[in-house]
């Protein structure tokens, strides 16, 4: 029985830190530096270690759309972040539909869904779960919104015209129609608060003179996880940070073409002495296409990786809550997970 030689440094800190793109495949994609997997390596998980190495940079903040890296942490946990986030932060949305008149084309069930889909400017913190068998609901677990609109003919229209936008008016039902009437002591309260839609522009229905609606709306608290009209976000996405080597020097028409096989902005070409010379400038833009690796002549002269544990985090809210506040509800929400767990943990122990 022969002894397999172990592996050197360099590759087995590649195998341990980097994902590697090849032509057709992509090695290292699992986790293994657990403890006792290498020799030399002490992968004891420490708290003060994780303190050290964990960061949190904010690379582009705005109204709606937050991007940040997280590093020094597993994917297991950068994906409960982003699972929380979908599933687990809760918002206010639009549960029971009251349709006491409805004399336009659409279905009865077709409006009351897209209804609910739309998102709702409300605080959810500033509210509690409606329990389920509360029909009524009360100040403290429901918003009232009213939907109340009727077509009717434009009498300054023009005689020629064809134009339903001046023929009629309110023939476009849209979301800014929607107003919220206060339940119980709500007006004073939210006296400051905008409740209503996020959006006024997304079109409800399409009416024609002598079609109406009036339409009673009661909005609750509730997570992703039961509907997706729960979701705080648009999109919440997470990938590597790309990493881009090149092995040597590349220069000319062959440095020329492996700009063009990368993203605008990764590759750069420099003057030296009178020649263009490839170099690597922001391998954050990549979109890790693999282009490179159609050419004969170039795919030996890089290598592409990724950073196993560096997370480009990508939150879009739908414009209920602005998007820092989602990741700061989602930590609540892991942190709390954590505190069952260890209940959990302790109730078990005792027993």
């Amino acid at each position: 029985m022969t002894a397999k030689m172990a592996a050197p440094m360099s590759n087995v800190d590649e195998i341990r830190d980097r994902v590697i793109l090849g032509e057709f495949g992509v090695k290292n994609v699992h986790t293994t530096d657990y403890p006792g997997n290498y020799p030399g390596y002490d992968d004891t998980w420490d708290f003060e270690k994780f303190k050290k190495n964990f960061r949190i940079d904010i690379v582009n903040s705005d109204e709606n759309t937050l991007e940040f890296d997280m590093i020094g942490i597993d994917a297991s946990i950068a994906n409960a972040f982003r699972r929380i986030l979908l599933a687990e932060v809760p918002t206010m949305a639009i549960e029971k539909v009251f349709i006491y008149n409805n004399t336009s084309i659409i279905q009865d069930e077709i409006l009351a869904h897209r209804l609910g889909l739309v998102p709702i400017k409300a605080d959810p913190r500033l509210f509690e779960y409606r329990n389920s068998e509360d029909q009524e609901g009360t100040e403290i677990d429901t918003i009232q919104l009213q939907l109340k609109v009727k077509c009717t003919r434009n009498p300054r229209a023009p005689k020629d015209s064809s134009d339903p936008k001046e023929l009629y008016l309110n023939h476009m039902v849209y979301s800014g129609d929607i107003k919220w009437l206060p339940v119980g002591n709500q007006a004073d309260v939210f006296a400051d608060a905008k409740i209503g839609p996020v959006h006024g522009d997304i079109l409800l229905a399409q009416l024609r003179p002598g079609q109406e609606l009036d339409i009673v709306m009661h909005c609750v608290k509730g997570i992703g996880k039961d509907h997706a009209k729960f979701s705080p976000v648009a999109t919440a996405s997470y990938r590597l940070l790309p990493e881009i080597t090149l092995l040597q020097t590349i220069e000319g028409e062959q440095a020329e073409r492996l700009k063009r096989c990368f993203s605008p902005g990764v590759i750069e070409l420099e003057n030296v002495n009178g020649r263009k010379v490839a170099k690597v400038v922001n391998s954050r833009l990549d979109t890790c296409s693999r282009e490179v690796l159609r050419h004969d002549d170039l795919k030996n002269l890089v290598k592409l990786g990724r950073v196993r544990d560096h997370f480009i985090f990508s939150v879009e809210s739908t414009g209920i809550l602005p998007p820092d506040v989602l990741v700061t509800e989602a930590i609540n929400v892991l942190i709390s997970k954590c505190q069952k767990f260890l209940t959990e943990l302790d109730t078990t122990e005792m027993d």
